[in-house]
């Protein structure tokens, strides 16, 4: 089990601020392809990987990165700074 957290239009998009999910996949990118497959709104969601950004266990990290041993990831926009 794993935690997801979604931040900003992310969470808007899919209607919960975080859920614990059951997978097997290995890396974050297998993460977000179950979560596609699951609803319209994580298709949706999920739909434009270049507009998001991944946290790993609070780490900033890439969608090939791997999921062995990760307790929570958190999806979320690009931040822009002022």
């Amino acid at each position: 089990m794993i935690d997801v957290l979604y931040f900003a239009w992310v969470r808007e998009r899919i209607g919960l601020p975080k859920e614990r999910v059951e997978t097997e996949a290995a890396t974050v990118a297998e993460l977000i392809e179950e979560l596609k497959a699951r609803e319209d709104r994580y298709a949706m969601a999920f739909s434009d990987l270049a507009s998001l950004r991944v946290a790993v266990d609070q780490d900033l990290t890439d969608f090939d990165a791997p999921l062995a041993g990760a307790r929570e990831v958190a999806f979320f926009p690009p931040m822009t700074g002022g």
